[in-house]
């Protein structure tokens, strides 16, 4: 039955008109061969969508924040990891002097179950925690230098949010927090850059290279920086002490030891002046002849002594002979001057 339309102002019903067909519709309909033709050559032109995401299971969040007092080559190096790792989030400037419960209540307000914490004291020394939130363990890192993105302006260039792979030294332990979870909102379905976690020098060198496509070579990128391992405990932000460096040395340590190296030359140099000085206020001892040093000696030949008995003649001093027939000449011109004038 057609439905009916209602006027407003009331009325009679007035019946919907029932639409044409088209020319089109009236025709028989295609043979099946036809029509999977037709959709094979859409298939062809068609662009690719992109590819069809899994689901989302690894739920890891990664909170990156810092203490206060940090200077600014720290708060490049914290946006610079959050741009690298797009499941992070941001926290709030947090004073080191708080409990450690203060640290796992933000994680949990933030949802995450693991933290960078970024920990600067005497405003030039730097300390990261990596933990695991709230039953841990973690590990404490000093760090050293930091060169970051904007700093060194490497040719190299990655896709933002793409997943890395992670490289690590065979003796050196996975550091899974710096790992993208797969099929994250927020990541790339790329793999197109490499986070390498060198160990030399007893310390852990993180670098971060671009793989390029042609052949497959590594370009830098940025950031880096230098991890030296101080501890490793069972729990978050403390706890049982599982590992401890025994090649670690405090930064106040080796401060200590270069102020005593310059001050142990200093004092040195002081000695060398001293005993210098007391060496010339020393009397100097006179030592006796000895008779094998003339041995080799030979004498010089004796000159006669000549004595002269004629009295010599007494130098002419040119000078004043020529004032004196200066003196004469102009006595004589006086003169003659005199006797015309009378």
């Amino acid at each position: 039955m057609a439905a009916a339309k209602r006027k407003r102002r009331g009325g009679l019903a007035v019946q919907a008109k029932r639409p044409r067909k088209n020319q089109e519709d009236s025709k028989q309909p295609a043979k099946l061969g036809d029509v999977a033709e037709e959709a094979e050559e859409e298939e062809r032109g068609r662009i690719p969508g992109p590819v069809c995401k899994g689901k989302w299971k690894n739920k890891e969040r990664i909170l990156i924040f810092s203490s206060r007092g940090i200077n600014f080559r720290t708060r490049h190096l914290m946006q610079d990891l959050r741009m690298l790792m797009p499941h992070s989030k941001a926290g709030a400037f947090i004073s080191y002097t708080l409990k450690v419960l203060i640290y796992k209540l933000v994680c949990e307000m933030k949802n995450c179950n693991k933290c960078i914490y970024f920990e600067a004291k005497k405003k030039q020394d730097l300390y990261m925690w990596l933990s695991n939130s709230p039953h841990g363990p973690s590990a404490k890192f000093l760090v050293q230098n930091i060169h970051t993105l904007a700093e060194l302006k490497m040719t190299g260039n990655c896709l933002k949010g793409s997943r890395p792979l992670l490289s690590f030294d065979p003796v050196s332990f996975s550091f899974s927090i710096f790992s993208t979870p797969r099929y994250h909102p927020k990541s790339q379905p790329f793999v197109d850059h490499v986070f390498t976690f060198t160990i030399l020098d007893n310390r852990i060198w993180f670098r971060n290279f671009q793989i390029i496509e042609e052949d497959a070579a590594l370009v830098e990128i940025g950031p880096r920086f230098v991890l030296n391992l101080i501890k490793i405990f069972q729990g978050s932000f403390g706890g049982p002490t599982l590992y401890e460096n025994p090649n670690y040395q405090s930064p106040n340590m080796h401060r200590r030891i270069i102020r005593s190296i310059t001050a142990a030359k200093y004092k040195e140099k002081q000695q060398v002046k001293d005993a210098q000085k007391m060496k010339k206020k020393e009397p100097k001892t006179i030592l006796p002849h000895d008779p094998t040093a003339d041995v080799f000696v030979i004498p010089a030949d004796e000159k006669p002594i000549e004595i002269q008995w004629v009295k010599p003649e007494p130098k002419v001093d040119l000078k004043a002979r020529k004032k004196r027939i200066y003196k004469r000449q102009r006595k004589m011109k006086q003169k003659m001057n005199s006797g015309s004038a009378k």
